[in-house]
């Protein structure tokens, strides 16, 4: 079997995550392979919805670090990425919902995330479109958005870097099959090709999350902030069936993204009328007149979750020269800067920007079969 040296790393996985990676190991002087099959992916698929989250504290760790590193990288991304710092604003619809604002600030302000909270009569001064009546918000000035896929790209575009459309079929160690049958081998291979990585490595316990999302017609003007219900903490994010909860996203071209919803169980990318028909219903609970507004073009997606809802980034513990960085589930784009710092440090045995230990593969696939 004849194995041809491709360069220094390989990278399986064109999207947001193994641009980023990419792009970090290029900046190190290092020649990287980017293999991509061309699928659908996450990043093509997604809202591009930079943000901080809460849920557990390695959570907030990873968020809170990949925004500042966003923030940094913001100046030299070209206007295609369409970065904005629009900041995101969770809405409340209840006084209990209200309650877990007030907990989530507190939580946020000790850590440093700029952030306040918005009382009833205020949301509409600030959002005018919201209905009335809702409880308040929490407004996070840091969080932002980007086009994902031409941040991607930009990344990519570094003389160090060689982009290869080839689906790989198979992986052994720091080797990798393509589907016409030739062998590459690299120091290492990092595999950050979403969901499609459990095809290469099936012991990977990553499940898809199906996700519907729609985008508008242009209405300049009518959403400040990226529009987030409370709700989606425990209805969306955590839920083990069919679910949705309002997100809306203004774009820089006067467009709304209108989301989200999670389903677990299916691959089938068709749009699900069903699905869509609950979603938009329960985006106009919040904002009455998106129901005028006039729809272009739907589609779908899939997460890419762990069961902890954390992602595995380091070294794969049963395979030499083989590394992963996946299983982002919905918070790829948001954390993709954090996630090849963290690899990078990894690979040259340096101490990590952040503590490893949360993120590490092993949690769920062993003990490190080399030290």
């Amino acid at each position: 079997m004849s194995v041809d040296a491709a360069a220094d790393l390989i990278v399986i996985g064109a999207g947001i995550i193994g641009a980023a990676c990419a792009q970090a190991l290029a900046a190190r002087g290092l020649r990287v392979l980017v293999l991509d099959a061309g699928l659908h992916s996450a990043t093509a698929a997604g809202m591009g919805h930079l943000l901080v989250l809460d849920d557990n504290a390695a959570e907030l760790a990873l968020s809170q670090y990949s925004l500042q590193r966003w923030r940094e990288l913001a100046v030299h991304l070209p206007e295609a990425c369409a970065y904005r710092n629009n900041g995101t604003l969770w809405l409340a619809a209840n006084a209990e919902e209200m309650a877990v604002a007030e907990h989530k600030f507190s939580v946020l302000q000790a850590q440093g995330v700029a952030c306040e909270l918005v009382a009833g009569g205020a949301l509409r001064q600030r959002e005018p479109a919201l209905r009335e009546g809702l409880a308040g918000g929490l407004l996070i000035t840091g969080d932002g958005i980007l086009y994902a896929p031409a941040t991607a790209q930009w990344m990519l575009q570094s003389p160090r870097i060689e982009q290869r459309q080839a689906k790989v079929c198979a992986v052994q160690d720091n080797r990798v099959c393509l589907e016409d049958g030739t062998w590459l081998r690299a120091d290492a291979v990092v595999l950050a090709n979403g969901i499609q990585a459990t095809e290469l490595c099936p012991e990977l316990p990553i499940e898809a999350k199906k996700g519907h999302l729609l985008i508008t017609d242009r209405y300049p003007g009518s959403v400040t902030h990226t529009l987030v219900e409370l709700g989606y903490v425990t209805s969306a994010h955590n839920a083990s069936g069919p679910s949705t909860a309002c997100n809306i996203q203004p774009r820089p071209t006067g467009q709304l993204f209108i989301g989200a919803s999670r389903q677990f169980g299916t691959l089938d990318p068709a749009v699900e009328g069903w699905m869509l028909a609950r979603m938009l219903k329960r985006a106009t609970e919040y904002m009455p007149d998106l129901a005028q507004l006039n729809a272009i073009r739907a589609w779908t997606g899939f997460r890419a979750a762990s069961p902890d809802g954390l992602p595995l980034v380091g070294r794969h513990p049963h395979h030499q020269g083989l590394w992963l960085a996946v299983g982002h589930e919905g918070l790829g784009v948001t954390t993709a800067p954090a996630s090849a710092d963290l690899l990078c440090a990894q690979l040259f045995n340096e101490t990590p920007p952040l503590a490893a230990h949360a993120y590490l593969p092993a949690r769920f696939l062993g003990a490190l079969a080399h030290a």
